[in-house]
């Protein structure tokens, strides 16, 4: 650290002292526009032009000639009368995903906060367990629960040897979404009941005694005292949970393939597979629906945070 003395004090004589925390975070801002906005506004160029070039100088300017095309629709609530029916199958998916995901992974991620945070045996072991699918890859996630779940998996071994019949889980649309949802819950279940933990425990232990000697309803602590205080953190999880439900690719793309058919297809599948995985790669059309994408979530954030600094009010 003595080899840096010389050419900070250096510097700070140079700038003075009050502009040197610029030139700690110069770096910061440098790696984060090179990696962030540089790649935002590469994309935004390639929503408004079109071909099948890949730079940006030999493709030409169609304007908003691709968010048109996706958004030619008879009927926004029938993906069949769109021209670009796939893109809107993915987005009634992702929507119908998000629902239910978030739901269930609040709900979940609360009742395991509310339990590990009372004094139990194991209390530590079972925060270690719970907290322990976070640390696994998707992809990993996604390839455990289809060796379970797969035809000839271990689940349809224990159920053909109790006397039962293979059960095709990933056959029923139905079930196909319900298993992406489930094994996505099971992965990232633990992260959010950490938050939800993490505020339990910052919540004075003299509100809960006084409400105690009052002889309180253990629901009206819930509903007077904990649910009140533990909101902020609530927000926190419903927006991670949101704009990750959104964004939900590897895990629902490793587990089903967004079949069978169309029925588990996401958004950021159907972006992946126009601009990479399809015969005819339209780089253009891609970038839009990412666009599209990206503003959902900006304005689903700016939403819950409003909703958020109104109940706080």
């Amino acid at each position: 650290m003595r080899l840096l003395d010389g050419p900070m004090q250096a510097c700070q004589r140079l700038i003075g002292a009050g502009r040197m925390p610029y030139v700690f975070l110069v770096p910061n801002f440098v790696v984060f526009g090179l990696f962030v906005f540089l790649p935002i506004a590469i994309n935004i160029v390639f929503s408004v032009t079109g071909g099948p070039a890949l730079f940006p100088s030999e493709r030409p300017y169609v304007g908003a000639g691709q968010y048109a095309y996706l958004f030619d629709c008879g009927s926004y609530l029938d993906p069949n009368s769109c021209r670009e029916d796939h893109f809107w199958r993915g987005v009634a998916n992702t929507a119908k995903f998000v629902l239910f995901q978030v739901s269930a992974m609040v709900l979940f991620s609360l009742v395991t906060a509310l339990v590990l945070n009372m004094k139990i045996r194991g209390r530590g072991f079972f925060r270690a367990v719970y907290f322990f699918p976070v640390l696994l890859s998707p992809v990993v996630v996604a390839l455990i629960w289809k060796w379970i779940l797969q035809r000839d998996g271990l689940l349809n071994a224990a159920i053909t040897t109790l006397g039962g019949q293979k059960v095709l889980f990933f056959i029923d649309p139905s079930w196909a979404m319900f298993w992406a949802v489930f094994v996505s819950v099971w992965a990232h279940m633990g992260f959010y009941t950490l938050i939800l933990l993490a505020g339990l425990q910052a919540i004075p232990a003299d509100l809960y005694e006084a409400a105690e000697m009052d002889a309180t309803p253990r629901w009206r602590v819930f509903r007077r005292i904990t649910l009140p205080l533990l909101w902020p953190n609530m927000i926190v999880v419903i927006v991670l949970a949101l704009i990750k439900g959104v964004q939900t690719f590897d895990e629902v793309f490793v587990l089903t393939g967004g079949g069978p058919g169309t029925a588990t297809l996401m958004v950021v599948q159907y972006i992946y597979e126009t601009a990479f995985a399809n015969q005819v790669q339209n780089f253009g059309l891609a970038a839009a629906a990412s666009v599209v994408l990206g503003l959902v979530l900006f304005l689903l954030t700016l939403a819950q945070l409003a909703l958020a600094r109104r109940k706080e009010s």
